[in-house]
């Protein structure tokens, strides 16, 4: 099948984010006539389908009232695409379930880091054509690995198109297969968004990235560095900041690298972040996944952030090897040596600062010689959270090519690695100690709270869940291997938390479905998502597993039109996130403005809705004029 790329009728910018577009506007497949080809002698179908006569039947369901599931493979930036696809949905009234079964349309968000991961998406596809179920696959196997047999059959949508899902899933509903994978803009940053965890924002800062690791087919799908602007993510901050997260998690194949592509660099858009966050310290930043080599330069900078009462002391920075010899294999364009002047540096400036990182056993060249100095290195930092993985060929990847050490010899070296990383005792010595937390997740075994340290340290405390979004003094009682215990002394009251009158922030009511999104857990063997996993948040392998209610909006969010006027408001205000959430609805906020400040194009816009609206109830009626006359 060919690929379908962006194609507009008559216009060459599309429509705004998250907007219904007409069929005519988007790329389709229907099922092929193998006949009908016979007769084409050139072989060039047509990249459009027949346009449905408006007077047809009209389909079965309504669009906007089937159930879609959604599952997630892979790291941060996958789980913000899933959030932002899930948002845009529910905004067009589609209800969003965690039970497959029950569900009509199975939306796969992949990763392609690894075999064991793109097998469960093959798994996944395989079990949803044998429901009949109708699926549209994302993120990055479509989009670097297209022509793959298992895509044959299915509506795919890239990296950089998760603002036209709901076009998508609305033709694949209808029988069509879809395919829309190129773009040259970034999804806008407002996009409606469904979190997770309502406390926890992913804010991706930039897509791809400027390495070329010989491993990665991660590069082969988000591409080269794409950032955004400084402006448009500090406006992001504000306005989530505006919905009550808690936390704001800054993500990105190589953060290191933001900006080098728009003249700015990480410490520039740091440090305006930062001057954003409340004086109180009750949001705090965490700084996503950084390569050696972006950072070196700018280390005193970060550091001085990573010192900033608002922004965790904690660091994910994957150095894969501890041997220039697999490093010059890998193409990772740094040293140990440089790998060890930026943990040394920041451990030096940065109090109680906390380092994670990567290693990659196996990869093909490795001798004993090379994995005993990658093990002498673990030894010597004895870091808390080491992501630990098997070598993955991945195809098309120079690596791929590469002579592979054997696998029985691989399992080993992981395993050797494993037992010393568990050997670690990282918190000990915290017992009896006092320190402030902040807590926005309820712990697998439902009696725990999850909250962490200015150094991201995990800590569990026994505590009602009406603290979740909270911010507390504890006391550290014990400590484990992955994470320490406290107990709650006081809690720390918020500048949020006294406003009165119409600034008070709204009180969320809560869904029961809360597992949407089934990303990869903490373990040795997370995903080393382009040059590093970052799904974990540098947690360790045995890290819990949280489960977040999902934050509601008002009722606006869950129409259109609702929605467009809220852009409306906007656009002449300040940008504010629209969450749409799931469950029941709640009270209508008072638009403010009145019609007459509204311009020419809102005015039109208006009227056009009206008159869209006027033809459906007119074609309704004359349907229903025929049925009852051939009766």
């Amino acid at each position: 099948m060919e690929d379908i790329e962006d194609l507009l009728v008559g216009s060459g910018g599309g429509a705004p984010p998250g907007f219904r577009l007409p069929i005519t506007a988007v790329g389709l497949n229907p099922t092929k006539n193998k006949n009908k080809n016979k007769s084409n002698p050139n072989g060039n179908s047509n990249k459009l389908s027949q346009i449905q006569d408006p007077l047809a039947p009209l389909s079965p369901k309504i669009p906007g009232t089937q159930t879609i599931y959604i599952k997630t493979f892979g790291c941060s930036h996958n789980q913000s695409d899933s959030e932002y696809m899930a948002g845009q949905l529910s905004a067009f009234g589609y209800p969003l379930s965690d039970n497959p079964e029950e569900a009509d349309l199975w939306l796969i968000n992949t990763c392609t880091v690894k075999s064991p991961s793109q097998s469960a998406m093959d798994t996944l596809i395989a079990k949803g054509k044998g429901a009949r179920k109708p699926l549209v696959v994302a993120g990055c196997v479509p989009q670097g690995s297209r022509d793959i047999k298992e895509l044959e059959g299915v509506s795919i949508v890239g990296v950089q198109q998760i603002d036209r899902v709901v076009e998508i899933v609305e033709e694949t509903l209808k029988g069509h297969e879809v395919r829309l994978l190129s773009r040259k803009t970034l999804p806008a940053l407002d996009l409606p968004k469904v979190r997770k965890n309502k406390f926890v924002e992913i804010l991706p800062i930039n897509v791809g990235c400027l390495g070329a690791c010989t491993y990665c087919k991660t590069k082969h799908a988000r591409g080269h560095l794409g950032s955004y602007t400084v402006d448009g993510l500090v406006g992001r901050v504000k306005s989530v900041i505006a919905d009550g997260v808690k936390e704001i998690w800054l993500s990105s194949e190589d953060t290191g690298a933001y900006g080098r592509d728009i003249g700015a660099n990480l410490p520039i858009l740091l440090n305006a972040i930062v001057a954003e966050l409340p004086s109180d310290a009750s949001t705090m930043l965490r700084i996503g996944m950084t390569n050696p080599p972006f950072i070196l330069e700018h280390l005193k900078e970060i550091a001085e952030v990573l010192r900033h009462p608002c922004v965790y002391s904690f660091l994910h920075v994957p150095v894969q090897s501890g041997s220039d010899a697999v490093l010059t294999a890998m193409n990772r364009e740094y040293t140990v040596s440089e790998f060890k002047t930026v943990v040394d540096i920041l451990t030096e400036l940065v109090p109680g600062m906390q380092i994670a990182t990567d290693i990659i056993c196996g990869f093909p060249g490795e001798t004993d010689q090379d994995f005993t100095q990658t093990l002498s290195l673990i030894k010597l930092y004895k870091f808390p959270q080491v992501h630990i993985s098997q070598f993955y060929p991945r195809p098309g990847t120079p690596a791929a090519r590469m002579k592979k050490v054997p696998s029985t010899v691989v399992k080993r070296r992981s395993r050797d690695l494993t037992s010393v990383f568990e050997a670690f005792t990282p918190y000990v010595g915290m017992e009896g100690r006092v320190e402030r937390i902040w807590i926005t997740e309820v712990a697998t075994d439902g009696i725990h709270l999850v909250g962490h340290t200015k150094g991201y340290v995990q800590v569990l405390v026994a505590a009602p869940e009406s603290m979740l979004g909270t911010s507390a003094i504890v006391k550290i009682t014990s400590v484990g291997r992955w994470s320490v215990f406290g107990e709650v002394i006081e809690t720390i009251p918020h500048i949020n938390d006294t406003v009165s009158g119409n600034e008070r922030p709204k009180q969320e009511k809560k869904f029961s479905g809360l597992n949407h999104y089934e990303t990869s857990a903490c373990s040795t063997k997370s995903e080393n998502c382009c040059c590093g996993p970052e799904s974990c948040g540098g947690q360790s392998e045995k890290c819990a597993v949280t489960k977040n209610d999902v934050q509601l909006e008002d009722r606006n969010s869950r129409n259109l039109i609702g929605w467009l006027l809220r852009k409306r408001k906007n656009h002449v205000e300040k940008p504010v996130e629209n969450e749409i959430g799931l469950g029941s609805q709640k009270k209508q906020e008072q638009t403010q403005g009145s019609l007459g400040e509204w311009g020419v194009v809102d005015r039109a816009l208006l009227g056009g809705m009206l008159v869209s609206f006027l033809t459906i109830v007119t074609l309704l009626l004359h349907l229903g004029f025929r049925i009852l006359s051939s009766n």
